[in-house]
């Protein structure tokens, strides 16, 4: 039976703002308070979307929540209308007015940590949310996104949820974004590599001195115990706490993997040859040939992967069997980054090509081509127990673009997320959406 690995991009909210709420993200913290444009974002995402679609790729898409998220001012002690609570929260509380309008469920890499059928115990593709509690703006998405997943993937015969870890320190998990899967082909069992940046419980693990490390050992085993993976088909990594410190706050910066193949930078991890040979005597054992490239910090430094995002870019398999590789327009913009790859796909290796894409809303927020994407991988029968709504295709990706056209300004600073008509704007407009993806009621306003 023929399996694909389908990437879900999320699709860029009405409130996209560029809130600096990250601590650790460097263009997050660089970008602080410029205005956005909510609609050249959507419509950029959109554009890869459609673009991998062409290229004979599988592609869906995952919706925005809702924003500002109210309940979660009211949780904090705001009352009053919606408006009410929304000009309160903008008189005293400016911080976390901006918190609760993040658009940062764009970047799906983070909605969840999803394990294929292949590899689980009782034959079901899993799905864990992530809890994301470390910043407080992205700590309230999961309820949201564990619904957005519920209604894309219902079939219970073929797909298993679970609640995001208790959202305390120890347990810290940012899904797939600290999570690959390696193995011959999507439908063999793999091994699936979880990259964490410190441990909860064992002093042993250094933990970086500046930016906090997100991502728990504890959280990374939890989520295989979850999903029922065999310890055989189960690899842990310590993410190098160094690059940490230099804005590196997910592996997906630093590392990339898909079916065989990691691409890294040299200074990603702790014990590097003793986790790559890990890799390669299980993935053996599961009838892969493991393979890894290097990308040495003679040429390329880490402020040069963290400033281009070289490597939060989509590894992508090819019908002939060479890799493509998705980079944002940063990556040509870097002289060495750019010579570095040129070099790369002149060589006939693994990655044979380079296709560069204009993300620059989202990168100025901190996120590139991997952040806006969940990968699930699926076989056919998996596939089509998919909500058919999300799936894209030439007619979604005409209505999404008339969609954004219809409902996004194209200018948003700190002070038009104070507009109680905002909200009103993103209620119309997720209204819609979820008829259009066939989602049903999956957003606070709608069920409430």
């Amino acid at each position: 039976m023929k399996s694909y690995e389908v990437n879900f991009d999320g699709l860029v909210g009405p409130t996209h703002n560029y809130g600096g709420l990250s601590y650790g993200n460097v263009a997050s913290q660089s970008n602080s308070q410029q205005s956005s444009n909510p609609k050249e974002a959507a419509l950029q995402g959109l554009a890869k979307m459609k673009a991998l679609m062409e290229m004979g790729f599988q592609q869906g898409v995952l919706a925005p929540q809702e924003r500002p998220d109210v309940a979660a001012l009211r949780r904090l002690g705001f009352a009053g209308s919606d408006a009410q609570v929304i000009e309160r929260a903008a008189k005293d509380a400016m911080p976390l007015l901006v918190a609760s309008c993040s658009a940062s469920s764009m970047w799906v890499a983070n909605a969840a940590t999803v394990s294929p059928s292949a590899d689980s115990a009782d034959g079901r593709v899993h799905f864990t949310a992530a809890n994301l509690n470390c910043k407080y703006h992205r700590s309230i998405e999961h309820p949201t996104t564990s619904r957005v997943l519920g209604a894309m993937f219902a079939d219970q015969q073929h797909f298993a949820h679970h609640a995001a870890l208790p959202a305390v320190a120890q347990f810290g998990d940012e899904g797939a974004a600290n999570h690959t899967r390696f193995c011959r082909d999507y439908g063999q069992a793999g091994v699936e590599f979880f990259v964490f940046g410190r441990s909860a419980f064992d002093t042993r693990y250094p933990a970086p001195q500046k930016y906090p490390a997100r991502q728990t050992l504890e959280a990374s085993q939890a989520v295989a115990r979850l999903h029922g993976l065999s310890d055989d088909g189960v690899v842990y990594a310590q993410q190098n706490p160094s690059v940490i410190d230099q804005g590196v706050f997910h592996n997906d910066v630093i590392a990339v993997g898909n079916g065989e193949v990691l691409f890294y930078h040299e200074d990603a991890f702790l014990e590097t040859d003793k986790m790559l040979a890990e890799l390669d005597a299980k993935l053996g054992k599961r009838g892969g040939n493991f393979q890894s490239i290097c990308v040495p910090r003679s040429q390329v430094t880490v402020e040069d992967a963290v400033r281009s995002y070289l490597f939060n870019s989509q590894l992508l398999s090819r019908a002939d069997g060479s890799m493509l590789l998705i980079v944002p327009e940063e990556c040509r913009g870097n002289e060495r980054v750019w010579q570095y790859l040129q070099g790369l796909t002149s060589s006939g290796g693994l990655i044979r090509e380079v296709k560069v894409f204009d993300l620059k809303q989202s990168m100025q927020n901190g996120g590139g081509p991997a952040c806006l994407r969940l990968r699930v991988a699926l076989n056919q029968t998996e596939l089509a127990a998919v909500n058919p709504g999300v799936i894209m295709t030439a007619p979604l990706y005409d209505t999404l673009t008339q969609w954004v056209d219809k409902h996004y300004r194209d200018r948003l600073s700190e002070n038009d997320l104070a507009d109680p008509q905002l909200l009103l704007e993103c209620r119309t407009a997720l209204d819609e959406l979820t008829q259009i993806l066939k989602l049903g009621a999956v957003y606070p306003f709608q069920i409430n």
